[in-house]
Parts: C-alpha cells; structure tokens; sequence
C-alpha cells in the first residue's frame, strides 16, 4: 500500500510540476496581465510546492505508519500511530527503492519497517534479530544468537485487549536494546514454514523450534508478541532491498492518547 501511494504521490508531483512549469515559462507571457488563469493552471501550480514537500518529506526524511495488529506488543500496539525514519539505513532513489547513499545498516534490536517478501505491496513492522551472518535459534520458546541464549528478565504480566487474556512479560536484551517481550509458556506454536522461502536450506525445523543461518544481504525479524506474530520464523528473511526504513517515535494514538512519545 505505501508502494502503491507513492506511485500516486509522483504521478501527482509530475503533473502538476508540469502544469506548473508551463504555466511560468509558457502561459503566463501570453495571458493579458489581468486576465486570470485557468482552473487547472491555477490548481496544478497551486499545488505542486505542497506536493513537492509531501514527496521529498515521504521520501528521504520520515515517512508515518499505523500499527494495524498486536504482534509487537508491547512495544507497539494496534492503532499507534508511527514515524519511520528513511534515511537511516541509506537513501534510496522513490518508486524503484534502490540504494544510491549508504549510510548506515540496520542493528541487532532495531524495529524496522519493510516491504512483506510474500506480498511486496503490504508494509510489514518487526524487529531485527539476526544480521547476515548470524545463526538465530528459537528453541523452546528461548532466543539465541549465535549459540549464546539472549538475556531475559521475568517482567510482569501483561493484559492483551484483543486477546482478553494476560501473558508473560519479560525484558530481553537483544544487542544493545532492551525491550520488552510477551510469552505465552502454555501455548504451543507450530513453526512450520507456510511457503517456501528463499533460502530456506538454510533453515532447521524441529519439534521444539526453529535454527537458521542468516545469510548476505538479508535479515531475520521477530515480532515482541512472540506467540501471535508471523515472521521469519514462518515466511523466511527480508532482503536489504525491502527496508523502508526505522521506527522510532508514536506521534498518535486516538483511542489511548497517551501512548503519543512512548516509542523510540
């Protein structure tokens, strides 16, 4: 769908930049000078510097998302309202997505926006769990990196709405972010894969989990809400070329105004 608006949002940027260059250097030396433009003369040229900005903002600097489910709870949760920065992992050329400007590249912790690798055209919101290279292990209900489990602290309990049930909380540190995690220890989740994914070989299977070697130039997500979100651990690993980009701050949330800031 952001793929999809953007595509949109050029389409209107070329017209009216059309509209609006022709109009300056064509049109208006053949007007009288008091004669008024035309209707589409004067909306296209109108609105070419208002567009203008909503592209080159969408496009380089941030670009806002609405968290539309429960899987990264409960650092995220349906309704937020998100910014996502764009130019952090490199700036990408609109509409083609490809990298012109490397600047940086994504981190252990990071959530991250990116294109679905089922369905390119949905926007997708995890977090960075394995980097290329990394073999990621969820064995148990338990996350290793590398052959080290990751650190977790018992947290509580938390209350899903949507679910009307409270889970386990924890608070893993994962690189060098600590967040927090929700786990249900009764639940019993099938990690077969649904499709088969690119490099899948490179991925184990087993009764009580998954272990995969992530390979070059792509990454392996996991939601917070561990036992409700479909990741890699089910559809395989986001290549480079889907980043969108990073979350990082909820400007909105109308049902629970006091959400707005809580993210970083």
């Amino acid at each position: 769908m952001s793929w999809n608006f953007s595509l949109i949002l050029f389409v209107a940027l070329v017209i009216t930049g059309l509209v609006w260059a022709l109009d300056r250097w064509v049109l208006r030396h053949k007007r009288d000078k008091d004669a008024k433009r035309p209707w589409w003369v004067e909306y296209g040229a109108s609105f070419f510097p208002v567009i203008l900005f909503v592209f080159v903002l969408r496009s380089f600097i941030v670009e806002p998302f609405r968290i539309p489910s429960g899987s990264m709870l409960p650092t995220l949760q349906s309704g937020d309202l998100i910014l996502v920065n764009k130019y952090i992992y490199g700036i990408r050329l609109p509409i083609v997505e490809t990298k012109v400007v490397p600047i940086g590249e994504p981190e252990r912790g990071d959530v991250m926006v990116f294109r679905y690798p089922v369905d390119p055209s949905v926007d997708y919101i995890k977090r960075v769990v394995g980097l290329p290279g990394d073999e990621v292990a969820y064995l148990n209900k338990r996350l290793y990196i590398n052959g080290k489990e990751v650190p977790v602290k018992r947290d509580g309990d938390y209350f899903e709405p949507d679910r009307v049930t409270y889970t386990a909380q924890y608070i893993e540190d994962l690189g060098e972010v600590s967040h927090k995690i929700l786990v249900d220890k009764q639940s019993r989740q099938d990690l077969r894969p649904v499709w088969r994914f690119p490099y899948r070989e490179n991925c184990d299977f087993r009764i009580d989990g998954i272990v995969c070697r992530v390979p070059e130039g792509v990454y392996f997500m996991m939601g917070d809400n561990r036992d409700n979100s479909l990741d890699s651990r089910f559809w395989g690993f986001v290549p480079e070329s889907h980043i969108v980009g990073k979350a990082f701050f909820i400007w909105m949330n109308f049902s629970e105004p006091g959400r707005i800031g809580r993210f970083h």
